[in-house]
């Protein structure tokens, strides 16, 4: 049978869970009388730890809000969650520029672990292969990343100093839609108001962002993330293709997902299935070398209708393969 301070460690544990738990829920999760669950609480209170006693039909005991508890105390499942997410995070670039902050997290974590669930842990981390390698991104501040999610929470209008991709400095006031983690990096959608236009910014390269008094109205419409793709897919680029493709939305999407081209219905034939259906695809490159190969690979009959110079590239393409084919 636990020992009573072990108790009253499994119900510091049970409030820091979140929530408020009623007495007989910890009665019961600590196999005690309701009256023993009162005196627990009394000894955290008496430690410092501010329970807070809720009443009414619902009521019970809560941790106050925005307290942070010494020591933190984590399942085995929890453990896991938290390392292998910092593991994760650190491999996708979705860190803040503080480096070396996941890493020191993780040991944190590590050294207060018993030491059956640190092994346990150590024995998938060092088991754990990738696919891919992990990215070097430039990463946001992370004094930046939480004013800028402030004021998108709040509304508030928020001044950026912004370097561009060819180093041009500026300062502009943002109404910032919602922060989007994309391919490794973070970025923020939003209305410039200056120009009022939508655009969005690498939140990498704000070197200051400062709230300001005011509100804004959100638009409806596309959501943030929406909101990017369709950025990246229109972004002025050397080429703008338009093609036709015959096929689901499903089947072109595998190969130019949303951030590369924008779909769209073209004029249905009478009788056609539905699912199958011609679509216009629209995207802007900087080169067309990698277009013919994904065009075969779609396996689906699309027509050219621009530029001239992607259809002499397919033909080009076509041509080596048949060469290829015959050749003993």
């Amino acid at each position: 049978m636990p020992r009573p301070t072990g108790r009253v460690l499994t119900l510091l544990e049970l409030l820091q869970s979140g929530g408020t738990r009623t007495v007989a829920e910890l009665a019961g999760r600590l196999g005690v009388e309701g009256r023993t669950v009162r005196r627990y609480v009394d000894q955290l209170i008496d430690l410092g730890v501010p329970v807070e006693s809720v009443r009414g039909r619902y009521g019970g005991y809560r941790l106050a809000p925005g307290y942070r508890l010494p020591p933190l105390m984590l399942s085995d499942d929890e453990a896991l969650a938290v390392l292998l997410g910092l593991v994760a995070g650190r491999r996708a670039g979705l860190t803040t520029t503080e480096r070396t902050a996941s890493e020191t997290a993780s040991a944190k974590i590590r050294r207060v672990l018993p030491k059956h669930i640190a092994r346990r842990l150590d024995t998938l981390l060092e088991a754990l292969a990738f696919t891919d390698q992990p990215g070097e991104f430039d990463t946001p501040d992370a004094g930046v990343l939480l004013t800028v999610s402030d004021a998108v929470r709040h509304h508030r209008p928020v001044s950026i100093r912004y370097t561009d991709r060819d180093g041009r400095r500026s300062e502009r006031t943002l109404h910032a839609y919602g922060i989007v983690a994309h391919a490794g990096r973070w970025y923020v959608t939003g209305k410039d108001a200056q120009i009022g236009e939508d655009r969005t910014f690498r939140l990498d390269r704000i070197a200051d962002a400062r709230t300001l008094p005011g509100s804004f109205e959100a638009p409806a419409g596309p959501d943030p993330a929406h909101r990017l793709l369709s950025a990246f897919a229109t972004a002025e680029y050397r080429h703008e293709v338009t093609l036709r493709i015959h096929g689901t939305v499903e089947q072109i999407r595998a190969h130019l997902p949303a951030g590369v081209a924008n779909l769209e219905e073209y004029a249905p034939v009478a009788g056609e299935h539905q699912a199958e259906r011609w679509l216009r695809v629209e995207l802007r490159a900087e080169r067309l070398d990698w277009l013919p190969p994904v065009l075969a690979s779609l396996d689906r009959p699309f027509v050219i209708e621009r530029p001239d110079e992607l259809r002499d590239l397919v033909i080009a393409l076509a041509d080596r393969l048949a060469s290829c084919a015959r050749q003993a």
